[in-house]
């Protein structure tokens, strides 16, 4: 009789591909769709963009203010509960956006959809792959934010044809229907805390010499602690590169598509120009993985930025359809591998030992410095009439970027920190 000698799929791949589906579908709602609510509110309630985006901009700072803390617990009990019980508050904050009369009321959801956005969204996602994973990291940030970056390619058309068809209000409802229905039972069903709980070690691999049981955690996590690393200027030069990406990232997120189509461009072709971003982003999210160690990972940041850059001066120069084509495809190759070389740089520079405190601080200093550039930019917008000063400020940040991630390169700790040190006679 013939047994199957098959070694079972090994459950941090499981999680990774759960974690998919969930931050494709919470960025579509939280993130992506809200550039195409801006036209419609400002219709019907009146507001100025810069109200409008002022919400979203508050929303940023929350999530800035909560990533610390939302770091220090996933370090000491994972991210199940954390992510489920962000998934159920998004959820009814949308439900409630969906009822918004005043601009209080609006202020007040998008307070606490910040709260939510930083126990859902990538952030708590990554801090699973850096525990379950180490040989196969880039593998692994590579699944999840491959899938995931349908995001954009699915729900800002998506959207646009529920707003069409139902109106702003009624569009959110389905929305939030969608969050709840699909992340919350996803969540808490299926995430765990580390390998160790399932009796395994990272990877899914098991040592002989260094026996683990279940609810034990792995005796070799390894990495540098979030003292040391503040004291040293990588962590600060790698968090200024990332904060500047971040603000052009933010702001042409929301203004895009108001760009286009004050630019003359129809609406149908504005959305679809932004969510074709997401299609074009996952090429980059393969390549990341497959340069593998051959090529240096602040080297590959600082080529991503620098595409990013010509893609916007090529928006901004040149009126064609042919152009803004040109610049989704730079734009989206860059795009796509940023957010998994992130994590993946704070991991490999740092280690695993305090991955949720060290990425929680790089997520508050970014995001509270990006909370104020949608502000600033409608602000700007507003009283000039025009996107003009705003989006060459944008590649000016850019172009800087691509500096300071090659100095947080030149900067970083010597030594593997990211890696496990095999145990004796492994």
């Amino acid at each position: 009789m013939a047994f199957s000698t098959a070694k079972p799929i090994f459950y941090g791949w499981k999680m990774i591909v759960v974690l998919a589906i969930t931050e494709l579908i919470s960025y579509g709602v939280l993130f992506y769709s809200f550039t195409i609510f801006i036209k419609p509110m400002q219709s019907e309630l009146g507001w100025l963009s810069a109200e409008i985006t002022g919400g979203y901009s508050l929303s940023l700072g929350i999530t800035a203010l909560c990533a610390i803390v939302v770091g220090y617990r996933l370090d000491r009990s994972g991210p199940r509960w954390i992510m489920t019980a962000g998934s159920c508050l998004a959820a009814l904050l949308v439900l409630a956006w969906a009822n918004v009369q005043t601009l209080p009321a609006f202020y007040a959801i998008w307070f606490g959809l910040g709260v939510a956005k930083a126990m859902v969204l990538y952030d708590p996602a990554f801090w699973v792959v850096a525990n379950w994973f180490i040989r196969r990291r880039r593998q692994a940030l590579t699944l999840l934010t491959f899938i995931a970056g349908f995001s954009t390619l699915i729900f800002t058309p998506l959207t646009q044809v529920l707003v069409e068809q139902f109106g702003w209000r009624n569009a959110l409802v389905i929305l939030a229907l969608l969050l709840a229905l699909v992340t919350i039972p996803l969540h808490a069903l299926v995430l765990r805390r580390r390998p160790a709980d399932v009796g395994l070690q990272p990877d899914g691999d098991t040592y002989p010499d260094v026996p683990v049981e279940a609810g034990e955690v792995e005796a070799e996590v390894t990495g540098l602690p979030l003292r040391r690393v503040i004291r040293g200027s990588s962590f600060w030069w790698l968090t200024s590169a990332f904060t500047l990406n971040s603000m052009m990232v933010t702001v042409l997120g929301i203004y895009l598509v108001p760009y286009l189509i004050d630019t003359g461009y129809e609406a149908g072709f504005a959305a679809l120009a932004a969510g074709l971003i997401g299609l074009t982003s996952l090429p980059g999210r393969i390549i990341f993985t497959l340069s593998g160690s051959r090529w240096s990972p602040g080297g590959i940041v600082a080529l991503l930025f620098l595409m990013q850059t010509v893609s916007m001066v090529i928006l901004v120069t040149t009126r064609s359809q042919a152009a803004v084509l040109a610049y989704i495809i730079l734009y989206g190759a860059g795009y796509g591998a940023i957010t998994p070389s992130r994590a993946g740089l704070v991991a490999e520079f740092y280690g695993r030992v305090e991955y949720g405190a060290i990425s929680g601080l790089m997520s508050l200093c970014v995001t509270i410095v990006t909370a104020v550039a949608p502000v600033i930019a409608g602000a700007v917008i507003d009283q000039s009439g025009s996107y003009q000063a705003v989006l060459w400020g944008l590649i000016t940040l850019s172009g800087v970027s691509v500096g300071l991630v090659l100095l947080a390169v030149y900067t970083r700790p010597r030594g593997e920190v990211g890696f496990v040190v095999p145990a004796v006679g492994d």
